[in-house]
């Protein structure tokens, strides 16, 4: 067992344990419930759309951004430092800090009076979040043996779906008893339903803080074959978490590729320029800047991430970037999200303007058959990935991932040609059970093709092509198409062109995940 100490410090006995089988199952327990209120957090949005966009005076596009964009940059732009932190420093306490800063920026976009304030409180909300994942499945993966790491990593998933399906009926229950017990004029403040929904969600979040920093920290790769303790002290782990920002927020990515010498800096500079020019050159074409800007500087930061990690650790380079069948998995997974979080941004807002059903109606069926559907679904595609993979052959997780998004065509077409509001709901449950059975395969392989000491950064990876190529490009393409063809229902349908593209790279990764274990086989 190895131990990285700063320089004078004790290890701290107090954050390393190797709990048992029972506590690894109660760790699951709280940890899928810190998962369940972060996309409460997150998808409360989108059953509050209509009035949102009513009183902030906001277009379809403008709330793509807000609920993709302004949102997943972030979050994946500081889900590289926080995935690095949380392979370096107490994941329990990092995810404790986290789930407070995001818990504090829900309640602060229940205070926004115009498009700009809720956007700087939905990035506070990413930032805050980019803890969870890394935090939660570099935890998993040491509290669980590698045949039960995918079905661990699913269930805790399968958190996103319930509060994705709670965070419908608690946003227009709070609304609507909001609007009720007031008159026009005569509420506390001047605080609508929507606003007090957003509020009401902040506490419970700071209390769960306080229950999360309880864990125990298990010792890292305890069940792998060279177990890694890790326990640098606070002020060495957060001197390297702001050294890591460095790499990724500009002006000081200049700065860091200054120091590593002046190719570097020429590099670091194109990359910038680039960037740059491809959103000046879109917001010519389709206006719309903070959407560019933002992703312009999303996709420097990574540019710039990258080519830092090759220069001061190059062995996490190469076990992430120039592993080409998780590039290529964070590539399918990444385009199939586009079209999740395209369905799951505008699904409700759809089903309340095109068959005109009550916002209660539409939380009570397309939360619940959402939360059902992709409850199940993100466990099955975990326990099936888990069962043909047997613990060796990780390509079969990715034939999962495969199939699920491809049988997801099925169900969408039918929700898309619905001309019943309840053939609609009927087609909720199949749909999210398809889309979400490949995220249990997708995280699974990923913890699985690399070694412990880069889960995190592995896992930040794989939550950049989720939000990056999903959750950036998806809502806003939705809402953007929708605008200007005046009907969410083609914005809807056209973001399915990108699933091809999502299948062809998961063909590829399982390629070549296949051949490497024929070559490794006896």
């Amino acid at each position: 067992m190895v131990h990285a100490t700063e320089p004078g410090k004790p290890v701290q006995a107090d954050d390393l344990h190797t709990p048992g089988p029972a506590y690894g199952w109660y760790a699951l327990g709280v940890l899928m419930l810190v998962y369940t209120l972060n996309f409460i957090d997150r998808q409360m949005l989108t059953i509050l759309a209509v009035d949102i966009k009513r009183d902030l005076h906001i277009t379809d596009a403008d709330f793509g951004f807000l609920y993709g964009t302004a949102f997943g940059v972030f979050y994946a732009v500081f889900g590289i430092p926080l995935g690095k932190l949380a392979d370096r420093w107490p994941r329990r306490r990092l995810l404790a800090l986290g789930l407070a800063t995001w818990s504090a920026m829900t309640a602060a976009s229940g205070l926004a009076a115009n498009f700009t304030q809720i956007g700087l409180a939905r990035i506070g909300v990413g930032v805050g979040e980019a803890s969870a994942a890394p935090c939660g499945y570099s935890l998993l993966s040491d509290y669980f043996p590698a045949r039960r790491r995918a079905t661990a990593i699913a269930i805790y998933s399968a958190g996103i779906y319930i509060g994705g399906g709670v965070a419908l009926s608690i946003g227009t229950g709070l609304a609507h008893a909001w609007e009720h017990a007031y008159a026009p004029g005569m509420r506390p403040f001047g605080l609508a339903g929507w606003q007090v929904a957003f509020l009401g969600l902040g506490i419970p979040g700071l209390l769960l803080a306080l229950w999360v920093r309880t864990l125990r920290e298990p010792v890292r790769g305890r069940f792998d074959a060279a177990p890694v303790v890790i326990t640098l002290g606070t002020r060495a782990a957060w001197r390297e978490f702001v050294r890591d920002v460095g790499t990724i927020a500009p002006p000081f990515t200049l700065i860091a590729a200054a120091r590593r010498g002046r190719r570097a800096f020429g590099i670091n500079l194109a990359y910038l320029v680039v960037a740059m020019l491809a959103a000046a050159g879109m917001t010519a074409l389709l206006s719309d800047p903070a959407q560019w800007l933002v992703l312009g500087l999303g996709c420097y930061a990574v540019a710039s991430w990258a080519q830092s990690m090759r220069h001061t650790d190059p062995d996490a380079f190469a076990q992430i970037w120039q592993n080409r069948p998780l590039v290529l998995v964070i590539i399918g997974y990444g385009l199939g999200c586009a079209v999740s979080y395209a369905s799951s941004g505008f699904g409700p807002l759809y089903a309340i303007q095109h068959f005109h059903a009550a916002p209660a109606q539409v939380a009570l069926m397309v939360g619940g058959g959402g939360a059902a559907g992709g409850a199940l679904g993100v466990i099955a595609g975990g326990w099936l990935g888990d069962l043909l993979s047997g613990g060796v052959y990780h390509s079969r997780r990715v034939l999962v991932v495969f199939g699920a998004l491809l049988l997801s065509l099925i169900p969408y077409a039918v929700a898309m040609s619905a001309q019943s509001v309840w053939v609609f709901y009927a087609a909720v449950f199949p749909q999210w059970f398809l889309l979400s059975a490949s995220v249990g395969g997708s995280a699974g392989t990923v913890v699985n093709i690399v070694p412990p000491r880069v889960r995190g950064t592995a896992t930040a990876a794989l939550l950049l092509g989720a939000t990056i190529l999903g959750l950036s490009v998806g809502p806003y393409a939705t809402g953007r198409i929708s605008q200007a063809s005046h009907s969410l229902q083609t914005g809807l349908i056209a973001v399915l062109a990108v699933l091809p593209f999502a299948l062809i790279s998961l063909a590829l990764a399982w390629r070549h995940l296949a051949r490497a274990e024929r070559s490794a086989a006896p």
